[in-house]
């Protein structure tokens, strides 16, 4: 008999109805009903759903108290698969998969909705064309056949599963929300802004920082608009790009010190400022819509609330219910060890094995104990930063750990020839477009990717900086952005099924655990204070089952700074 669970089919027809059934008729009759929640019920308890869109799906179920333990995207199959397929930018919709499947005109995808702050329902769609139940399976088996012809079957419905387990954490998260204190976020906007003047001007703060500045150039400045900024700065005789920080911290002139911090509290106030906290917290919780695999790497997004760029100041407001707690873990140089398991090198799988530090190990083996010098030796490699001294630690990273270096560079050289890239999993970066598919340049003033951080790399560094309409003609941007994107997919790929193990043993150990937020390589579980150590015990647990399940029986370890607290902010 097979382990593999039950799997059922569900579908909404035109008139609202739900329509379910098993892939394997002797399991039960088909199943017509006015409620998705009244279809699960009837099914076994460990059925793998398939449905259309998960976020179409289980926010309903959700409210009305239903949780599955699996499910399969459809849709979000169907763009993985596009995508192995050097099929980037079809339509992914399951009614354009069922076109493509049966040779009719092919449907645009539709519009993409825009977040609704504060609503408890933001994950709710608006109904799509229907698609019959029959159609929906069809569908599916498709994809079932399309992911047996890829080169590694197995890891390619592994990324499908894990992704769709993914959908269901994000929507479970949504409802969840993390806690916040409003009251605190208040007292913290007076802290650092100062009182707000009648009339819906700038705060007191901001406002004398912007006297300030224009003080400091002899004439009426206005601080938030970068092309006056630059203009008040030509006329002083300083040429300029742009307003953003590296580029003018280190000038000569009265005018930086409160330029600098002006930008810094304006970011806060037009970021996470009293409109901020008027839309989007409510009942005491911030509930951001995650979205899975939001970009080319696969790494999360969140639309609308900018949960994924929460100063440290405003973490200060994240504070858990009474009797509760924050369990915060953030995976340990995790980029560095997916780069060991998935090149295989002895070596550096041997180091990334070891119960340290990782970049201390590696400092050891070529770079005099210098750990400054092993860290940027091991991220030049991943990022491409190969000149000056990152060229001389670069061939020292080679002469040790070969593989894992010629592991980028393969990577790097198949970008540059327009060859498709991809993840350990089968997560694929698209091949280059004709430049004139390219959109323009973002003009704005958000911070960029790039911005030095410890041992001169990026701290902010955007994952999807190289976009598939960005230029054949500069191979050698997409060589940069493949030599990365085989790593932080990979991690990307790795930390999918991390939530689905921590998801699954929070579940079966029948904690009240919650968890409320993911970012790249940290994650939050929110608990009652005598479940937190067992939590925290079962992050550790989830890393490693991740990374077995993902990169099979390695030696690379995976371990966490995990911290125990009442306040998000105590984390760091």
């Amino acid at each position: 008999m097979s382990d593999r669970p039950p799997r059922w089919a569900l579908a909404e027809d035109a008139e609202g109805r739900w329509h379910a059934a098993p892939l394997t008729p002797s399991a039960g009759p088909r199943i017509t009903v006015a409620d998705p929640a009244d279809a699960v019920r009837a099914a076994p308890a460990t059925t793998r759903w398939i449905w259309r869109s998960t976020p179409a799906v289980y926010p309903r179920l959700l409210a009305s108290g239903i949780r599955v333990d699996r499910c399969y995207d459809v849709e979000d199959a169907e763009l993985l698969l596009l995508g192995h397929e050097g099929r980037s930018g079809e339509p992914r919709s399951a009614a354009a998969a069922w076109a493509r499947l049966t040779g009719a005109p092919v449907p645009p995808d539709p519009p993409a909705r825009a977040a609704a702050p504060g609503a408890q329902d933001s994950l709710f769609e608006p109904r799509p064309d229907p698609l019959p139940l029959d159609a929906l399976i069809a569908v599916y088996e498709d994809q079932e056949r399309r992911q047996a012809a890829t080169a590694h079957p197995d890891r390619m419905r592994l990324l499908a599963a894990a992704e769709s387990a993914a959908f269901l954490i994000a929507a479970e998260m949504h409802r969840a929300g993390m806690p916040w204190r409003a009251d605190v976020h208040r007292a913290l906007l007076t802290e650092l802004l100062g009182e707000r003047y009648a009339g819906g001007g700038e705060p007191r703060r901001l406002a004398e920082l912007a006297d300030e500045v224009s003080a400091a150039f002899g004439r009426r400045v206005r601080p938030e608009l970068p092309a006056d900024v630059v203009r008040a700065f030509a006329a002083a005789g300083i040429r300029l790009t742009s307003t953003r920080r590296w580029e003018i911290e280190g000038l000569d002139h009265p005018a930086v010190a409160p330029l600098l911090a002006y930008k810094k509290l304006y970011r806060i106030y037009t970021a996470h400022g009293w409109g901020w906290l008027q839309d989007w917290v409510r009942d005491g919780r911030f509930r951001p819509e995650f979205v899975p695999g939001g970009t080319l790497t696969g790494r999360w997004v969140t639309n609308g609330g900018g949960a994924l760029q929460i100063p440290k100041v405003i973490r200060r407001a994240v504070i858990a219910d009474p009797g509760w707690r924050l369990v915060v873990a953030d995976a340990d140089q995790m980029e560095p060890r997916v780069l060991a398991a998935i090149s295989r090198d002895p070596a550096f799988m041997e180091v990334a094995g070891r119960g340290e530090d990782l970049y201390t190990a590696i400092s050891r083996q070529g770079f005099s104990g210098d750990r400054d010098q092993a860290k940027l030796a091991v991220l030049g490699a991943v990022y491409g930063q190969t000149s000056g001294d990152g060229l001389k630690n670069l061939a020292a990273l080679r002469r040790r750990f070969p593989q894992a270096v010629a592991y980028v560079d393969d990577a790097a050289k198949a970008g540059e020839e327009g060859r498709l890239v991809r993840t350990w999993l089968g997560r694929t970066c698209p091949p280059p477009a004709r430049r004139s598919d390219a959109e323009d340049a973002d003009g704005g003033e958000a911070e960029p990717a790039g911005e030095p951080g410890e041992a001169g790399l990026p701290q902010n560094r955007r994952e999807d900086a190289w976009t598939p309409g960005y230029a054949s003609t500069d191979s050698r941007a997409r060589g940069r952005f493949t030599r990365n994107f085989v790593v932080q997919g990979s991690a990307a790929d790795w930390a999918l099924l991390l939530l689905a193990a921590l998801r699954q043993s929070i579940a079966a150990a029948r904690m009240r655990a919650e968890l409320v937020f993911f970012q790249h390589d940290e994650v939050i579980v929110h608990c009652p204070a005598e479940e937190a150590e067992a939590v925290a015990e079962a992050i550790r647990a989830a890393g490693d089952r991740a990374g077995r399940i993902a990169f099979g029986d390695t030696p690379v370890r995976f371990p966490f700074t995990t911290a125990i607290v009442e306040c998000y902010a105590d984390a760091k």
